[in-house]
């Protein structure tokens, strides 16, 4: 048995080979396990962690009516990536891991709920030809936007924008949906839809009041046959150098690797995805009210200069019109519209040393429900000492809401292989 183990380990580390990443000077990918020679079957494997130290300037406390401490860490994501070919028309991926580990998330002998590794993506696909492929099962081939098909390995601003991920929670888990989709490209417009089974349980677990707003458990009070389905698409042209679309994650930041302007819309329907109570508190009437958001979004990220190690620049901006139903407002989510913007600026300076890149971001968001706006800012920088396979970011984040005005300062290690 430790023969055949020592044999296996040799026949790995013979076999590994890296493949493209963004900005790495010396490490292009993961690990890829080959099982002919050209490569064309394999398993490829990619796993990162992200670790942060939050420190929130202003006093806060826990429900006992005690302070709570200014300077928290968090395990903000620890992942492990899997997908394989023996065929060049079919693949599997599988995705797992957890998030926002915390202090209050800890359990003593690591059983808790805030412990548990899940599921985030399982999926079979395969395809159509060269340019078009069909799969399903747990996938992120989202619609909407770039910022909602994001990807956490290469994000310019410290986490994606929050309310970017519009569904999370809502009808999907984690961002992910279940069900079957279709992607691909004609020339340079590139494509992603979707058809998915609605979650059945939903962060929000309010019950309709007559008279008052929407909310958003469809699936589970008015049953699969009427709020069961939602719908997915997001399209992009690509006017410079092509994305892959090979894997649905959209990259933050290329750090000049890439010449990119892209122009996008997508959309999110869930028919009868929100409930509203029409009757009286004597007599509840309850209806489906359908979701809708769409999205419209530019994306530019390209080198300044000619040598190859210059500076490079990235920006990205995106409108999004969100309907959850009648006054819809719940955490960060809500019915009204939304802009953000961000962008960053990488110095020039030789890839075998540390890089840095300022950037700023900023985002708005109107709710029918109430007069007041969410605002959000932040301001960072990355240090890329091996472009993202080995980053730290440290951001300054403002969240105006209301009565609620949060600044937190936030520091974060991100290694990935």
């Amino acid at each position: 048995m430790r023969k055949q183990t020592l044999l296996l380990l040799g026949l790995f580390l013979m076999s590994y080979q890296f493949m493209k990443a963004q900005g790495s000077p010396d490490y292009t990918g993961g690990l890829k396990f080959k099982f002919n020679e050209d490569g064309s079957k394999y398993l490829r494997l990619i796993s990162w962690a992200q670790v942060q130290a939050n420190y929130n300037t202003d006093e806060t406390f826990d429900g006992n009516g005690n302070e709570n401490s200014k300077l928290n860490f968090n395990l903000r994501r620890a992942r492990v990536l899997m997908f394989a070919q023996i065929n060049k028309d079919f693949l599997i991926l599988t995705h797992f891991g957890l998030n926002s580990l915390t202090s209050t998330t800890l359990s003593p002998t690591g059983k808790g709920d805030g412990s548990q590794l899940f599921f985030h993506d399982v999926w079979a696909q395969y395809n159509l030809g060269e340019n078009h492929t069909v799969g399903g099962g747990l996938h992120y081939f989202n619609g909407i936007s770039r910022l909602n098909n994001q990807s956490t390995l290469n994000m310019m601003t410290l986490d994606n924008h929050r309310q970017s991920w519009a569904t999370i929670g809502l009808s999907d888990q984690f961002a992910r949906h279940l069900g079957v989709f279709a992607k691909g490209k004609f020339g340079k417009l590139q494509y992603r839809v979707a058809i998915n089974d609605a979650s059945a349980s939903s962060l929000d677990s309010r019950t309709a009041v007559a008279g008052e707003s929407a909310v958003y458990n469809g699936r589970s009070t008015l049953g699969s046959k009427d709020s069961g389905k939602a719908f997915a698409g997001y399209f992009d042209y690509h006017f410079f150098d092509q994305e892959s679309n090979f894997l649905p994650y959209k990259v933050g930041t290329y750090l000049g690797e890439k010449k990119i302007f892209n122009v996008g819309a997508g959309f999110f329907l869930h028919p009868k995805g929100s409930v509203i109570d029409t009757g009286t508190a004597l007599s509840p009437n309850l209806e489906g009210e359908d979701v809708s958001i769409f999205a419209v979004d530019a994306f530019y990220d390209a080198p300044i200069g000619d040598d190859g190690v210059g500076g490079a620049i990235t920006a990205y901006a995106v409108f999004q019109s969100n309907d959850y139903g009648k006054n819809y407002l719940f955490s960060a989510y809500g019915t009204g519209s939304m802009v953000y913007g961000h962008v960053g600026y990488v110095f020039a300076r030789d890839k075998s040393k540390t890089r840095y890149q300022p950037y700023a971001s900023y985002g708005t968001h109107s709710y029918d429900a109430v007069d007041d706006n969410r605002n959000t800012l932040g301001i960072g920088v990355n240090a890329y000492m091996s472009g993202h396979n080995s980053k730290l970011t440290l951001e300054y984040n403002n969240q105006n809401f209301g009565d609620v005005d949060i600044n937190t300062i936030s520091l974060q290690a991100m290694i990935y292989l």
